[in-house]
């Protein structure tokens, strides 16, 4: 039931951080499902559509405004035409950082209830919880 809460205020938080930047969070889901991933923060949609858990049809009609905007770019695979694959721009990846770092002062703000020591503790054990849910 905490972690429920905290959520609630973490998501409220990225929420307003988003709108005050004009970035829909559907967005920013999907340009932090690329930085996950690590360089060259690409993957092809059908992945990417898995991780978000989407259709390959919503996940193309969200991908277009992106690539407009230019935060990604979808190119395809040099060795199979067919293949496509959506990787993270400079634009992109400079969106997601702007928003991640405003997303750390919230977090900031939210931990400063706990001392330097409690808030390492607690990284740890989210950080092993993390892995143990992606585990499964």
């Amino acid at each position: 039931m905490r972690l429920s809460i905290l959520a609630r205020h973490t998501s409220q938080l990225r929420r307003d951080t988003l709108a005050a930047d004009g970035l829909p969070h559907w967005q920013y889901k999907i340009l932090m499902k690329l930085r996950r991933l690590g360089p060259p923060y690409a993957a092809s949609p059908s992945e990417l559509a898995d991780t978000l858990g989407l259709t390959r049809g919503a996940l193309s009609a969200r991908l277009a405004p992106m690539q407009e905007a230019g935060l990604i770019d979808r190119t395809g695979d040099a060795e199979d035409r067919r293949r496509v694959h959506v990787r993270l721009t400079e634009v992109g990846s400079a969106a997601f950082e702007q928003q991640a770092g405003r997303e750390d002062h919230g977090e900031a703000a939210l931990l400063e209830a706990l001392t330097a020591d409690e808030r390492q503790t607690l990284a740890e054990l989210l950080r092993r919880l993390v892995l143990a849910a992606e585990e499964r």
